[in-house]
């Protein structure tokens, strides 16, 4: 599942560069639109417009999926992976509706889906140890380096950081989603949080009616 992730998003980025002077724009995330509120969430994962970006995003969808992969599944794999990718270009427009500046850029998403599979690779492993380019090193750390080029992205914008934070507002939202699902936060984490609590909180009021014992023997005779 994860080399057919990474090939995918190779041939719908070469669909894209063939086709991006006319219907191809279409398969971009354009916020605020019809096809940012329909299909565009599920088609700019696989989308990456320069040479770098389609080569680096296949290498880590396929490394960091691959892992994943043995560890969750592959239908697990994938509907995290083209999941969390499409909910963050859907909130991008939606916040595109309620702050029209959202929508000046077109995002493609192929280093959203790579990002969102770095930092779930990482944050599995959490206190295990991997290595970045063979520096040894726990998950929680190459994690951290995945956020970090997120946030590099963002500072490095031309424009400043609110312009940058804008263009990579789909790499920022994925993260988010992605660090609350591994750690607990998925729909169904947060529907045992609320069962837990109900609990409690029924066990709470069960106790009220519960009363002391008094110490002094009854009478035996009214035991049985």
């Amino acid at each position: 599942m994860a080399a057919k992730l990474a090939l995918g998003m190779v041939a719908v980025s070469v669909l894209f560069l063939l086709t991006r002077n006319g219907l191809g724009v279409l398969l971009l995330l354009l916020p605020g639109t019809l096809g940012g509120l329909l299909w565009q969430p599920f088609t700019y994962g696989f989308i990456e417009a320069g040479a770098t970006g389609i080569l680096f995003s296949a290498i880590i969808i396929w490394s960091s999926g691959g892992w994943l992969e043995g560890v969750w599944g592959p239908r697990r794999l994938l509907l995290v992976t083209v999941g969390t990718t499409a909910l963050a270009g859907f909130l991008t427009s939606l916040l595109a509706l309620v702050f029209p500046v959202v929508g000046m850029f077109p995002h493609t998403g192929g280093s959203v889906m790579a990002s969102i599979l770095w930092v779930a690779y990482g944050l599995t492993i959490g206190r295990g140890q991997t290595n970045f380019w063979g520096i040894p090193l726990s998950g929680n750390a190459f994690a951290g380096i995945g956020a970090g080029f997120v946030a590099l992205w963002v500072l490095t914008a031309n424009g400043g950081p609110f312009a940058g934070l804008l263009q990579q507002l789909p790499d920022v939202l994925g993260l988010l989603l992605i660090f609350g699902y591994v750690k607990g936060r998925s729909p169904r984490g947060l529907w045992l949080h609320f069962q837990h609590w109900r609990l409690q909180r029924q066990l709470r009021n069960r106790s009220r009616n519960l009363h002391v014992v008094s110490e002094e023997r009854p009478n035996d005779r009214f035991l049985n």
